[in-house]
């Protein structure tokens, strides 16, 4: 297996994108999230991570919890996309075909600090 591409590392002004489904949302029998993350990551954006709610309601007002006596199982998963405005704004078309259900949300934010990890910057100390 090849190393993958070392990623863009973005910092000032940014859009944050999130993208609110249930956890058992599917495109082509894959998670829908899971999808998301994987086209994101397709089209060369700067990062993506899932985040698994405990508690939440939607549009249908039914209330998912994670609390042992009332299990859900679909429970609120939101994708988190931080990139360049224009990079977020041509990838909403892959959003558009993909979430048919949920909530997308485009935030203005600006990245203070992106360090650690296997992709962090030359210099920047790993946490």
């Amino acid at each position: 297996m090849t190393r993958p591409e070392r990623r863009r590392h973005v910092t000032g002004p940014a859009l944050r994108l999130t993208i609110v489904v249930g956890e058992n949302d599917t495109w082509h029998h894959r998670p829908l999230s899971s999808e998301i993350v994987h086209r994101a990551h397709a089209a060369g954006l700067a990062g993506a991570s899932v985040f698994r709610g405990v508690e939440g309601f939607g549009g249908a007002a039914l209330i998912h919890t994670a609390r042992i006596l009332s299990l859900s199982e679909d429970l609120p998963v939101a994708v988190l996309i931080v990139d360049e405005e224009e990079r977020i704004h041509a990838f909403l078309p892959e959003v558009e075909e993909l979430v048919t259900g949920g909530l997308v949300v485009l935030d203005a934010c600006e990245v203070v600090r992106w360090a650690g990890g296997a992709d962090a910057p030359e210099g920047t100390p790993a946490e």
